[in-house]
């Protein structure tokens, strides 16, 4: 009897701290945040796409919401050397996001735009949901991506043609290759050297390194790159004076190989092989808005 009635004491006096315990983690636990990126790597001034996982384990709808000047999302980053890096805007409003219960929302952000990531190194970053109906935090795990050079292969700079809706008086368009650990990408980067301006930067997908890639400039000065993906196979882009993409298609190599040629009246075509379906442009990464620009040129440009 003595066994029993400590035991019963023991319970008695663990079992509210328990309860207590469980309740704080079903609360630490009422939202989930996960935070991935697709790879280790980026160069310069590549749209650098964040996917956020949001989970509702609230046991009930939810609204997340600004709430007294605080956002509901954001993002804390930090280089290398654990310096904080500061958001270029410091207006963060969002619109409101409902999540049923138990139900998961997945979110692409593009930080390059957000937060100046344009240096070379490593950086750090974790997401926060600010829960406004518990006055409460949640965090994903921190997250690292690195942000490295590029090898420079080609280089041209063209002027604004009259009636052209681009600022500034010329561009310049730069060919670079990066090689991963299981492939190698072409990157186009259109700026402006004069005003420290980079309008964009991203990749035109897998080459070969052996292949040098064509380039060629139109009378409306767009860029247009042909160059081999893989074995007999060669993609073509055509790039415009803000670093939009205008057009993607693929070609196969037959008895002649793809290869680029001026038209008499400047224009530029290709000549040879067999076309293949285009590729819909909304299905590729979409170069940044030129008000999201960033305010200076890579530190290898010079």
């Amino acid at each position: 009897m003595r066994q029993v009635a400590l035991v019963y004491r023991v319970i008695r006096h663990t079992l509210p701290f328990a309860c207590v315990f469980l309740i704080a983690v079903r609360g630490e636990a009422q939202i989930q945040v996960d935070l991935k990126f697709k790879r280790l790597q980026y160069i310069a001034y590549e749209p650098v796409v964040a996917t956020l996982a949001i989970t509702n384990l609230a046991g009930r709808d939810i609204e997340l919401h600004d709430a007294e000047g605080q956002s509901w999302f954001g993002f804390e980053v930090t280089g290398s050397e654990g310096q904080p890096v500061p958001p270029v805007a410091t207006d963060n409003t969002q619109p409101p996001l409902k999540i049923e219960t138990g139900q998961r929302v997945t979110q692409r952000i593009n930080l390059t735009p957000l937060y100046p990531v344009h240096d070379f190194g490593a950086y750090h970053v974790r997401a926060h949901i600010y829960f406004a109906d518990l006055g409460k935090f949640f965090y994903s795990a921190s997250r690292v991506f690195e942000v490295t050079d590029a090898r420079p292969i080609w280089q041209q700079t063209v002027g604004i043609p009259d009636g052209v809706a681009a600022p500034g008086d010329a561009r310049t368009y730069s060919l670079l290759t990066n090689r991963f650990p299981d492939h190698t990408s072409l990157y186009v980067r259109v700026q402006d050297r004069d005003k420290g301006i980079v309008y964009a930067t991203y990749s035109l997908g897998r080459t070969i390194t052996f292949e040098q890639p064509q380039a060629e400039v139109d009378r409306a000065n767009q860029l247009h790159v042909l160059h081999c993906a893989a074995p007999r196979a060669w993609s073509y882009s055509r790039v415009g004076l803000n670093g939009e993409l205008l057009g993607h298609s693929s070609f196969m190599e037959t008895k002649t190989r793809p290869r680029l040629i001026h038209g008499a009246n400047g224009e530029i075509a290709v000549r040879g092989g067999v076309i293949e379906a285009p590729v819909a442009q909304g299905a590729r990464d979409t170069a940044p808005k030129l008000s999201n620009r960033p305010p200076a040129l890579p530190k290898d440009d010079h």
